[in-house]
């Protein structure tokens, strides 16, 4: 016997509701390594748990943005703070969805310019990308200790 899933249709994305507030524990990141490789599947999990998360409530239109600065953004949090859990908390407000990282710790991220031959060092590039292209905003607050953005819902076609 096969069971398959169904998965419910949303019409209407549901507005002005919390997604999700979820926390890894990491191991505390010192020099320009890598991630660890438990660390960075931590990292990939709570990307998709997001990912997850969006779909359910029908924003279907952002999930590779979501999936991208959600990976983006903790694995920043991860590889630069020195903090051994990093959160992340998903809400719709006022036609946005809003994407925090939390880690705790005093700092500020900013895109930083790299040559053409590094392998790494472009995340913060690209976050600042993809939200622009979605109408959104992005920043520190907390004295850095959170980092934030905000990507515009898509209008629903009626």
């Amino acid at each position: 016997m096969t069971t398959t899933a169904v998965r419910p249709s949303r019409a209407v994305p549901i507005r002005d509701t919390d997604l999700m507030e979820q926390w890894i524990d990491i191991a505390p990141h010192r020099g320009n390594g890598p991630l660890s490789k438990a660390d960075a599947h931590r990292v990939r999990v709570l990307r998709r748990i997001a990912a997850a998360r969006v779909r359910f409530c029908g924003l279907e239109d952002l999930i590779e943005e979501v999936m991208l600065v959600v990976s983006e953004l903790v694995t920043n949090a991860a590889l630069h703070s020195g903090t051994n859990r990093v959160g992340l908390v998903m809400a719709v407000r006022d036609g946005f969805l809003h994407i925090d990282v939390i880690d705790g710790m005093p700092g500020h991220a900013t895109p930083r310019q790299v040559s053409a031959n590094a392998e790494s060092g472009r995340g913060l590039t690209l976050v600042e990308t993809v939200v622009k292209e979605c109408g959104g905003t992005w920043g520190t607050s907390d004295a850095g200790a959170k980092t934030w953005c905000r990507l515009a819902v898509p209008e629903v076609s009626r």
